[in-house]
């Protein structure tokens, strides 16, 4: 959500972002807030105006009726009666004002970064760079739950019986593998300096039109019925929403926190044969990384997240490439995103396996994020989030690119800790 300052002194800058971010319908918007807000002003000067006075006035009954004028004491009465009358209108008026300007305002978009590539969608996000090199194998690299099932490692039919699509049981080495997969992003980032952190799994709904647009939240979001709660989509919504009306000493900035939590998504829309397997589903485990710290550093802490998650995947042998948001990709959220992509020997292409976001003040902003500088002055932080790694979907790119030409499925050195020395799984 954006400073209404900026609408009343540079309404132009606004419009012309919602431009670049391909949603002209909302360029209205940006003048019928500005005229609210005066009017909401406006109201909010005249309340005050008449609280004094009827304060004022009330002051003066009891000197009257001291002094034995009980007439002059019963006409201001009806004075301030008559003002407190006209004041409940206006502070239900003012209220109203204000409720439908804030929820005007969480439609507006974020203003993005100068950096950001301009594009109408995800086909003209922008290359950066690749990491590792993409091999194709000269022999055949099977569809993915293939490969978990010559393994013993996944049933889907059972779990559709159970759950319906969407869903999945992991068994055996798979299922070690993914546990160990997530075990070993954990250590990772703890080596990094970021505290573990195991959050809640349901967040109230405060939190979560605080941490998301509303078109996002409609797409993934399960609500639990008959209570004000929903159940998480990615552990990055119960992270930020620890910092909900809180001011955070500027020493103590920069928050580099990590947390590992079951995610839930509705993926309405979600259609092709990748439902087959374990590329969109409705539930999956992640290792996120989240980051509160000051305005001036949010871009350099939106580098190194995005270059943990390439160091992470390479140090699993898995070659990947950084994908530039565009413009009209970006949830309205965010200042600027970079999707990490995996090759995929099959498909021989890449695929996303997670992404980096800087947030600005956005979300501070709806939550009350606030830190407090060494002069005592207060101001909004700067969030930032990123994937470290999401399996089960990470799996497809580490089978693809650790398959052995027999089936088997090497193990690189970095997690045969984790899978009790294992250098195989055959």
């Amino acid at each position: 959500m954006l400073d209404i300052k900026l609408l009343r002194t540079n309404p132009e800058i606004v419009k012309e972002n919602i431009k670049k971010k391909f949603q002209d319908e909302k360029i209205a918007l940006v003048d019928k807030i500005v005229e609210m807000d005066k009017e909401f002003r406006a109201t909010k000067t005249r309340c005050d105006e008449l609280r004094s006075k009827r304060n004022t006035m009330s002051k003066q009954i009891g000197g009257l009726m001291a002094k034995g004028l009980k007439d002059e004491a019963e006409k201001v009465k009806d004075e301030v009666k008559q003002i407190g009358e006209e004041l409940a209108q206006l502070e239900l008026k003012e209220t109203e004002l204000e409720a439908e300007i804030r929820e005007n305002m969480m439609v507006i978009p974020n203003i993005i970064d100068d950096s950001v590539p301009i594009g109408k969608d995800d086909s003209e996000n922008v290359e950066i760079e690749k990491f590792g090199e993409p091999f194709v194998p000269d022999y055949e690299v099977p569809y993915h739950v293939d490969i978990m099932e010559r393994l013993n490692g996944i049933d889907l039919d059972s779990a559709r019986k159970t759950s319906g699509n969407g869903f999945y049981y992991l068994c055996g080495d798979i299922a070690r593998l993914h546990s160990a997969i997530l075990s070993y992003a954990r250590d990772f980032m703890i080596d990094k300096g970021f505290t573990y952190y195991i959050p809640p799994y349901m967040i109230r709904s405060n939190v979560v039109t605080g941490v998301m647009s509303f078109a996002e939240m409609e797409g993934m979001m399960y609500k639990i019925e008959g209570e004000d709660l929903y159940l998480i989509g990615t552990s990055e919504h119960s992270m930020i929403g620890k910092f909900i009306d809180t001011i955070t000493p500027e020493s103590e900035l920069p928050k580099t926190l990590t947390s590992y939590s079951p995610c839930f998504r509705k993926e309405v829309g979600a259609h092709g044969i990748e439902e087959r397997g374990v590329y969109r589903i409705h539930q999956f485990e992640k290792q996120e990384m989240i980051v509160v710290c000051k305005p001036e550093e949010s871009m350099q802490w939106y580098d190194k997240l995005w270059q943990n998650s390439v160091e992470f995947f390479r140090s699993l042998d898995i070659p990947v490439r950084t994908l530039e948001c565009c413009s009209g990709d970006l949830a309205d959220l965010k200042v600027k995103s970079c999707d990490v992509e995996a090759w995929s020997p099959r498909q021989k292409k890449y695929f996303e396996v997670g992404s980096c976001s800087n947030l600005g003040d956005a979300q501070a902003r709806r939550l009350g994020i606030r830190v407090k500088a060494e002069d005592g002055s207060k101001y909004l932080a700067h969030t930032l989030n990123n994937t470290v790694v999401a399996p089960p979907r990470m799996l497809i790119a580490f089978l693809e690119n650790n398959l052995n030409e027999d089936g088997s499925i090497r193990i690189p050195e970095a997690l045969r800790m984790y899978m009790g020395g294992k250098e195989v799984i055959k």
